[in-house]
């Protein structure tokens, strides 16, 4: 006899209002690493999101040098791995090494680098640390090829609305490269992303004003 799965749920009054990510996003394969699945990442640097929703893990990117205080503050809430920052543009060479290192004794489960970074920074990352470094891939001009030879483990693909085709460009030249992808705004989009070979998918959640804005809205319809 063929049981029925049944999956309890238990919410609570004050956590239910929490984020959830897109449940299409459990469609995709997920990447393990140090034994554990991850399918979704939420995009996010705000504390309060990050405690508040239900992803997989973080990636923690921001549009400054990466600075250790940050990742400590991102790592004291957050209940998932985090994925941190260590630069590419500004922050290079050494000093990407360094805060790779200083990341990973903090806590770090993998490490990010952005489109500029350089395959020397890349190998003194890999000579320092043993989490995961993730290059960001932003078109299919991307050097990927040398960027993989250095040492890079992941691949982050954010291309915006042409995600889907770059994704699908890298996963005929690298079959079995893993690929983080931004998923898009929709459902569609997201699985647009996870058929053309994603492994797993970024999602990017409301801001803390956006959110805030909502609430104030439906308070306000109350008492109207």
């Amino acid at each position: 006899m063929t049981v029925k799965k049944f999956v309890p749920v238990y919410e609570g009054e004050l956590r239910k209002h929490s984020i959830q990510v897109p449940r299409c996003i459990s469609e995709c394969s997920g990447i393990r690493i140090f034994g554990r699945r991850i399918k979704s990442l939420v995009f996010s640097t705000d504390v309060a999101i990050i405690k508040n929703i239900n992803a997989d893990a973080v990636i923690a990117v921001y549009p400054f040098t990466p600075q250790p205080a940050i990742t400590q503050a991102i790592l004291s809430v957050s209940e998932v791995p985090v994925f941190a920052g260590v630069g590419g543009g500004l922050t290079n060479g050494q000093r990407s090494a360094s805060i790779a290192a200083y990341a990973e004794h903090q806590g770090a489960f993998g490490l990010v680098c952005n489109a500029f970074i350089t395959e020397e920074a890349i190998r003194a990352i890999k000579e320092t640390v043993e989490i995961p470094l993730v290059y960001t891939v932003v078109s299919e001009q991307a050097d990927v090829a040398g960027k993989l030879a250095a040492g890079v483990d992941f691949l982050n693909v954010s291309g915006a609305a042409r995600t889907p085709e770059i994704v699908a460009h890298i996963r005929e030249i690298f079959p079995e490269v893993p690929i983080i992808a931004t998923g898009g705004p929709t459902d569609d989009t997201i699985r647009a992303t996870i058929e053309a070979g994603a492994n797993a998918i970024t999602y990017t959640p409301p801001t803390s004003a956006e959110l805030f804005a909502e609430s104030m809205r439906k308070y306000r319809g109350k008492f109207a």
